[in-house]
């Protein structure tokens, strides 16, 4: 009888040892991201186009057309979007890092909560744009406040308040 609960006592043992260890992790398959790295875009109209989530890693995308594209959490690492028409996208809750907007059209856009550290803005129309809580550097914030005008037709706000601008 000893013996049998000895070994009653191993096997419970061994079962809760086994629940206790950790199993491996399960990444999100990242099939549902659509991802654009180190192109240079052949087709660069993305216009009016669902892009939720899209990552442009080191894109060449140059004169693109994402007017009126949804670009909501989208990521631009390393990307050029010199020139790029980005006139009324939402571009909330998304990141552009190391990202040139050098004379873009990013007039009645949506960037709220946008994270846009280590951006160029150079000679970009932000008329109409809402910055809602986007993060900036304070170089380019400056350089925008400069030229900065209008009210965001879908979200009501004003272009100079929502970049902070005196």
């Amino acid at each position: 009888m000893r013996v049998l609960r000895h070994l009653l006592g191993i096997c419970v043992g061994l079962i809760v040892a086994l629940q206790c260890l950790s199993l491996p992790a399960i990444a999100a398959s990242s099939a549902a991201i659509r991802a654009f790295d180190d192109i240079e875009a052949a087709v660069k109209d993305y216009s009016g186009q669902s892009l939720i989530r899209a990552e442009f890693g080191d894109a060449k995308l140059t004169g693109a057309n994402f007017s009126g594209a949804d670009l909501r959490g989208a990521v631009f690492n390393g990307a050029s979007l010199k020139q790029a028409n980005l006139h009324g996208v939402n571009f909330g809750d998304g990141i552009a890092y190391i990202t040139d907007f050098a004379e873009a059209d990013l007039s009645d856009a949506i960037l709220t909560s946008a994270m846009l550290l280590k951006s160029s803005f150079k000679g970009a129309n932000v008329k109409g744009a809402d910055f809602t809580d986007a993060v900036l550097d304070r170089a380019q914030v400056v350089a925008l406040c400069k030229t900065a005008t209008g009210t965001n037709p879908v979200t009501g706000a004003d272009t100079r308040e929502s970049l902070g601008c005196p």
